[in-house]
């Protein structure tokens, strides 16, 4: 048998999606696992989009859509688009696809060529320099700074910008740091943004996730630069609708039209039924439901962080968004525990794990290798019990035991 792809073979799995699985792995065997993993709400779908689902598939709503999406869910999006980010996009501008992951692979492959580069900050989300090495660009890693909240410069991005940049990846609110670009810091980029030509894919899935008094803002309702910025949402975070697959992007007409192309020959069309759903959830007053998702969200966030402040050495910066605490665990490395050398944050995760039964997410996989992620997109119940045992497990860590 031949080999398979070599480019496919250098590829790395995905750090969230590989860990998650071996989390359930270990419940399925009966083990009580924590996964502190996944980007993922433990809040049900709201009911009335789930009803949306049932009467589509009840009135045969079963079969191939336009490619690009329902026309009345194309509307919905722009109407979206107008009303929470002031960006003004006809429906003809808008790609539905599966999952805000989706759009963002559409975008790169669409936007890039053979030995373009893409600026990247890191930490990073695990799949934006994947993607990138799979459209056969160049990731352009761009290590941030704690003291900055994990937001690239000005002075940063220019020194990484060459004549071969074609694209940069901005996500706010962060994953996997929940750092919150301000209006003011995102306008200075969208200076160098408009000096250099180049694209940039504007990662918003978390846009409501929000704490404290950060503000989301969107780069494409700047004006000098909204021809040059892909906005990418979906329905995941907002609506607990991870499940459904659905995600869309907002672009120049240019853009879509070649990401509709490459779709079309790839999935098609997003799930119909998940279409239906989608436009119940942007055609319908959820606001209510949505701030007691994030006032819960909140609640658990400052639970978290009052408790690892009790742990000796571990650092990490407030997030003012997403689901996620990105811990500093430097001090945790090169230790000894029952005979085994701790090494890594990957390795650290596997002694977490295996000894005390919580799932975490290696920074290895964020771009910064000595740092690890907890999502507490999980129950409080479920949260106080992994805290207990990460207390336990950074204490044996220190003593040695």
């Amino acid at each position: 048998m031949k080999p398979i792809s070599r480019k496919i073979a250098a590829i790395e799995e995905s750090q969230t999606q590989l860990l998650a699985s071996r989390a359930r792995q270990l419940k399925a065997e009966g083990i009580d696992v924590v996964s502190l993993t996944a980007g993922e709400p433990d809040f049900p779908t709201p009911q009335l989009v789930k009803d949306a689902a049932i009467r589509a598939i009840q009135e045969n709503f079963t079969k191939y859509t336009a490619n690009q999406g329902i026309p009345e869910l194309l509307k919905a999006i722009s109407e979206k688009f107008h009303r929470d980010n002031a960006i003004q996009f006809s429906p003809s501008q808008i790609l539905v696809s599966c999952g805000a992951k989706h759009s963002i692979y559409n975008a790169l492959r669409a936007i890039c060529d053979h030995g373009d580069e893409v600026i990247i900050p890191a930490p990073y989300w695990v799949s934006y320099p994947q993607m990138a090495k799979l459209v056969d660009a160049k990731p352009v890693i761009v290590q941030t700074s704690p003291k900055n909240q994990f937001k690239i410069t000005p002075g940063q991005f220019k020194k990484a910008v060459t004549k071969k940049t074609k694209a940069f990846i901005l996500c706010s609110p962060s994953n996997p740091t929940g750092s919150v670009y301000t209006q003011q810091e995102i306008e200075r980029l969208a200076r160098i943004v408009e000096q250099t030509g180049m694209y940039v894919i504007s990662d918003e899935i978390y846009e409501k996730v929000i704490y404290d008094d950060a503000k989301h803002f969107s780069m494409g309702s700047i004006d000098a630069v909204r021809n040059q910025v892909v906005t990418v949402n979906g329905v995941s975070k907002v609506f607990s609708m991870t499940g459904w697959r659905i995600g869309y992007m907002g672009a120049h007409k240019d853009i879509v039209q070649a990401a509709e192309k490459i779709q079309s020959q790839t999935t098609s069309n997003a799930s119909s039924i998940s279409q239906k759903a989608a436009l119940a959830a942007l055609t319908n007053d959820l606001d209510s439901e949505v701030r007691v998702m994030v006032e819960e969200f909140d609640r658990r966030r400052h639970f978290l962080i009052h408790e690892m402040k009790k742990i000796p050495h571990i650092e990490f910066i407030y997030p003012k968004g997403s689901f996620t605490l990105f811990l500093n665990v430097k001090s945790y490395l090169h230790k000894k525990v029952q005979g085994k050398q701790i090494g890594t944050s990957d390795s650290l995760c596997d002694y977490f794990l295996n000894e005390h039964s919580v799932a975490m997410v290696p920074g290895s996989g964020f771009g910064a290798p000595e740092w690890m992620r907890i999502s507490y997109a999980c129950s409080m119940a479920d949260l106080q019990k992994a805290t207990e045992r990460l207390h336990r497990g950074f204490a044996d860590l220190l003593s040695g035991v």
